[in-house]
């Protein structure tokens, strides 16, 4: 069996008297899209930044492809977002450059990894505009000219575009309309299966993580308190928390 791609053990952060994270344990294998769901406050949040390098722990260990995450400098943390990793946050505004043309903003993370023809950087915008339901021949203008769910497409293609094998989401759907986070739901399912994406998505969004997850991780307090394959955690939920969380949907 090969080795888990990003793997992480006993994770602690408190912020004051809150234990964000308590002993937090997570692995994330080649081509798996595992999902972390909560209420807030839960520490779900707070898991992603840490795995992703955007916060400290306390104690505990992150290792990403045999690497020690926590003790290379901030370069190589830099390097790694910038190449084998990708963050769609759920914001949009969050990760692009709002002064920058669409096509720009995609081109922009190509030069980052040493492209440098132009045409051939132009030709892999347009592509990619295409490939998240975009209009190439809307590359030159803002994305302030953009929808919400436009946005939101535009990073997806910033960060895909130079095939990282790891992407964080933070919430990738939050503040959309639920026609717009369907289609926006389908075509992230479809582009990780597409590029064998490994993939840790954060969300409070049970159904989202049905359709997207291969495996589930349930956090409340900063703890996982149930965790498994994401059909057998939604439809045999054994942890009361679990309950209560699938309960509420049902209800809904």
């Amino acid at each position: 069996m090969s080795e888990a791609l990003l793997s992480a053990r006993d994770l602690a952060l408190r912020f004051g008297r809150v234990a964000a994270l308590d002993g937090v344990a997570i692995d994330i294998w080649p081509g798996e899209v595992v999902a972390i769901v909560g209420e807030s406050g839960s520490g779900k949040t707070t898991l992603l930044r840490v795995l992703s390098g955007l916060a400290r722990p306390d104690a505990g260990s992150v290792h990403y492809a045999g690497q020690d995450v926590l003790a290379a400098g901030e370069a190589a943390r830099r390097r790694l977002m910038r190449t084998e990793w990708g963050f769609v946050h759920q914001n949009p505004r969050d990760g692009l450059r709002m002064g920058v043309s669409a096509g720009g903003n995609i081109g922009e993370r190509l030069m980052a990894t040493g492209h440098r023809h132009y045409g051939g950087i132009r030709a892999a915008a347009a592509e990619w505009l295409r490939r998240v339901e975009i209009d190439p021949a809307r590359m030159d203008e803002s994305p302030r000219k953009f929808s919400g769910g436009m946005q939101q497409r535009l990073q997806i293609a910033r960060t895909l575009v130079t095939q990282p094998r790891l992407v964080f989401m933070d919430e990738p759907t939050g503040g959309l309309d639920v026609s717009v986070q369907a289609r926006l739901l389908d075509l992230i399912r479809a582009l990780v299966a597409e590029l064998g994406l490994a993939v840790l998505i954060v969300t409070h969004d049970i159904a989202a993580a049905r359709l997207l997850a291969h495996r589930i991780l349930v956090m409340r307090h900063g703890r996982v308190v149930e965790e498994g394959l994401t059909d057998r955690v939604l439809d045999d939920p054994q942890h009361p928390y679990t309950q209560l969380l699938v309960a509420s949907v049902l209800a809904a």
